[in-house]
Order: C-alpha cells, then sequence, then structure tokens
C-alpha cells in the first residue's frame, strides 16, 4: 500500500512539473532569483565544481526561505565550532532562502536549490554529492527526499522541528502519504514539548526537545545603535508594523482612516501638518521584497506620505510613514521602534517571528493568529514582552500608547532582553546531537 502511495504520488509530482516551470517563470517577473540554475531542481548540475571528498564531512542543511536560512545560519556557526573542517551543501526552494544563504557560504561549500520531490530528481541529487548527512529545517518533509535519503543510508533529520495544529490535522488526512516520510526520519528535534507531542501522533521519533534555535541569533548591534540614534533625532515616539503580509497593511490604513483625517484616496495631504493627524512615526517593513512597491503604493493612496528606506541619505527623511524596502536590517528597524506590531498576526496567517524583537529590546503587540509560533508567543506574553490583542484596531491603540510611555516601555523592554536570554541553548544542544548521528555513521560510538 506504501509503495502504491508513493508511486501515485510521485506520479502526479512528475506530470505537474510544467506547471512547476510555468510557476518559476511567472515568479521570475518580480523576482529575478526563481530564474536562475532552474536545471538544478530537477537534479541536473553543469557548471558545478565536483565534490572531491577532500575536508570534512559534507553536511546538507535544507532551508526552503528566508526565515529558516536564518535559523540554519545559527545552527550553522555552531556546527562550525564543533566540526572543525566541515563542508555545507546547502539548499533553498525559495529566492529570498537563497540570496540569505549565499551569505553563509566558505570555500569549499555548495548552494544550490532543493530537488524537486520526484524520484530522478532525488537519485540524481544524492549521487551528485553523497552528503554525510542532511538536516531539514522546521517543517520540511517531502516523500521522496525521505524515502531516497533511506535508500542512500544518508541520516536525515528534522531540527529546530514544529508542527502546528492545523499541519497535523492535514498529516493525519494524508496518513498514507505523510506517516511513513516522518517515519523515514532519523529523528527530529522539537522546539516545543507541544510540536514534540504532535510530531510523534504523525509517526516521527522525536529525539529530543530542544527549544528554538532563533533564540540563540545575535541582533546586529551596529544595526541596533544606528536605529536607536535616528529615533533619538526625531520628536515623535516610532511604532514598527513588522513584516507585515498581504491585507494587513490595509487593515492598517483603515484603522488609521477611522482615527486621524487622511486624505481620500488619490489626494495629496501635504498642507497637513504629520503631528496634527498621527501622534507616532510609522515605520512600516513588509515581509515580501516583491510587496515593496505595492506597500509604497497602498500608502500614497491613502494620502501618506512616505520615505523608503532605499532613498534615505544620512538619515530618514521626513513623512508620514517609513517604509523599510530593505532585506537583512530587522535589527536595524526594531532599533528604531519603540513599540512593533507583529505581521501576520493580525489576517489568519500564523504569525511572524517575534524573537528577533524581543531579542532587540522592543516590545511586541500581536493580533489572534500566532498558530506558527505559538509556543514563543505564549511565553512572550507569560514573560510580559508582548501582549496579544484582538485585531488591529485595538493594535494600533496599544503600541501607540505604549509607544508614548516612557517608563511602561522601558519596563517592557527590559524584559524583552530577560526573555530571550533565559532561552538560549538550542543551537548547542541540536549541534552536539548532529555530531553524535554523524558518529554512529561512521561507525563510531557515541559519547
Amino acid at each position: 500500500m506504501q509503495r502504491l502511495a508513493l508511486a501515485l504520488y510521485s506520479l502526479a509530482l512528475w506530470l505537474a512539473q510544467p506547471l512547476l516551470l510555468r510557476k518559476l517563470r511567472r515568479r521570475a517577473r518580480t523576482e529575478p532569483g526563481y530564474a536562475v540554475a532552474v536545471p538544478e531542481r530537477f537534479g541536473r548540475y553543469r557548471g558545478l565544481p565536483p565534490m572531491d571528498g577532500q575536508g570534512g564531512p559534507l553536511v546538507w542543511i535544507h532551508a526552503v526561505s528566508l526565515g529558516e536560512t536564518r535559523a540554519a545560519a545559527i545552527l550553522l556557526k555552531e556546527l562550525r565550532a564543533q566540526l572543525p573542517g566541515m563542508r555545507l551543501l546547502l539548499t533553498h526552494g525559495t529566492a529570498t532562502g537563497r540570496a540569505e544563504g549565499e551569505k553563509l557560504l566558505q570555500p569549499g561549500d555548495v548552494q544550490v536549490w532543493q530537488p524537486w520531490d520526484t524520484p530522478g530528481a532525488v537519485r540524481r541529487f544524492l549521487r551528485r554529492f553523497r552528503p554525510a548527512m542532511g538536516i531539514l529545517m522546521e517543517t520540511e518533509i517531502w516523500p521522496n527526499l525521505v524515502a531516497g535519503c533511506r535508500a542512500a543510508r544518508v541520516p536525515l533529520v528534522l531540527a529546530n522541528a514544529r508542527l502546528n495544529e492545523k499541519s497535523r490535522a492535514g498529516a493525519r488526512r494524508l496518513a498514507w502519504l505523510s506517516r511513513p516520510a516522518y517515519a523515514g526520519l532519523a529523528a527530529a528535534w522539537a522546539q516545543t514539548g507541544q510540536d514534540a507531542e504532535r510530531l510523534r501522533d504523525v509517526g516521527a521519533r522525536v529525539a529530543g526537545v530542544f527549544g528554538n534555535l532563533k533564540f540563540d541569533a545575535l541582533p546586529s548591534a551596529a544595526q541596533q545603535a544606528q536605529g536607536r540614534a535616528w529615533r533619538e533625532a526625531g520628536d515623535r515616539p516610532v511604532v514598527l508594523l513588522a513584516s507585515t503580509r498581504e491585507g494587513e497593511e490595509a487593515m492598517w490604513l483603515e484603522v488609521l482612516r477611522q482615527k486621524w483625517p487622511l486624505a481620500p484616496a488619490g489626494q495629496s495631504q501635504v498642507a497637513i501638518e504629520t503631528e496634527a493627524r498621527m501622534p507616532v512615526q510609522w515605520l512600516l517593513v513588509p515581509r515580501h521584497p516583491q510587496r515593496f512597491d505595492e506597500v509604497l503604493r497602498l500608502c500614497e493612496a491613502a494620502g501618506l506620505r512616505v520615505s523608503r528606506r532605499s532613498q534615505w541619505g544620512p538619515a530618514p527623511q521626513q513623512a508620514d510613514v517609513w517604509l523599510g524596502d530593505s532585506l537583512g536590517e530587522m535589527a536595524l528597524y526594531y532599533g528604531m521602534a519603540h513599540a512593533a506590531l507583529l505581521g501576520g498576526s493580525f489576517a489568519p496567517l500564523g504569525g511572524q517571528n517575534l524573537i528577533e524583537a524581543a531579542a532587540c529590546g522592543c516590545p511586541v503587540v500581536m493580533g489572534q493568529h500566532t498558530f506558527n509560533f505559538a509556543e514563543a508567543a505564549r511565553l512572550a506574553i507569560d514573560a510580559g514582552a508582548a501582549e496579544r490583542v484582538a485585531g488591529m484596531a485595538e493594535g494600533v491603540a496599544a503600541a501607540t500608547a505604549l509607544a508614548q510611555d516612557p517608563q511602561r516601555r522601558a519596563a517592557q523592554a527590559a524584559r524583552c532582553l530577560a526573555f530571550t536570554q533565559a532561552h538560549r541553548g538550542a543551537a548547542r544542544a541540536t549541534a552536539r546531537a548532529v555530531l553524535e548521528l554523524l558518529r554512529a555513521a561512521e561507525g563510531h560510538p557515541p559519547n
């Protein structure tokens, strides 16, 4: 039965390859990175240097997108410290993930796209690189990838693993396909006890609960210092909309229209002093770079003056909204903010990572939808580093009030820093588990 299920799944993916190519061409119009090295997605690697086997073990890490790549960077730093000489094989599924991953490469490392999950592409990938082991970050489970690694005797693990209730329900509905895939992992190292319980329920062998790697991230001190200098030079508190997703900016603009006298769509409002309309400086950072221009148009259509980060000189320009249209500068934006609204949590999208905000000492106000980071959200609320509100209107009110209260925001900022410090250690524990698995695969007894 399992073989038949996998064969039917593989046939469906093989037939879907033209659709994948069409999707890549469409995405490449706005994100050129999707047009790079397309044959790699099908397990074809022309022009890559040969893997001559020199040096330490080749450790494969798959980080599908930007968030997973940043988590992988935290683990990789610890792995390089504990396993000197290791070589990295880094794979991704998105253009933003691949661009971020380029920063992690050292001589001898290789970066390619994740193979499309057909038996042929997976087989060519494994034969080409022959990794000593594979590490899938957070949620990425692909049936043929798991089956191919088992056949090739490549230990494959799920690190920083999380599984929300919605995903568990989906996995249980497709148990004929998903259960063998989860069971085929050599190990799963969960973020939380709840994640561990759900992973076991779908068939995974949970070998440890290590916490969230993202607590071990150290935000750029230079970016934070620059951000704080800029906010201190202003004359109003700064509220950040952090990593917003589609639909949330419109929700925020509607709240602003109700609270402050914005101009009708398409009509300039330059004549009205900013301070007379809004008591805080808004800083807006969309989650996906392909939406920067779209968000700019939304704000301008509402009559707001917008200053883009990409056009700033030595300091932000005066405007109703500062638009963070850059990558890799979240520490700068959190440093600029007195309080932040958490993107992805005001629409049913699961929320974004709040740990980075807390690590920068930026208090967070979140909506009801944080199922992708449920445990981190709960812990932050319990620690007094974040608060939850019913919706965008309540969020704008809460963040504005917090930003205008220096004593309360300072106390909450201190709780943010204490919260992140208390939950560090996942990177070291995960790296140690990787080394134990490598030793076992090489025939050495564990320490």
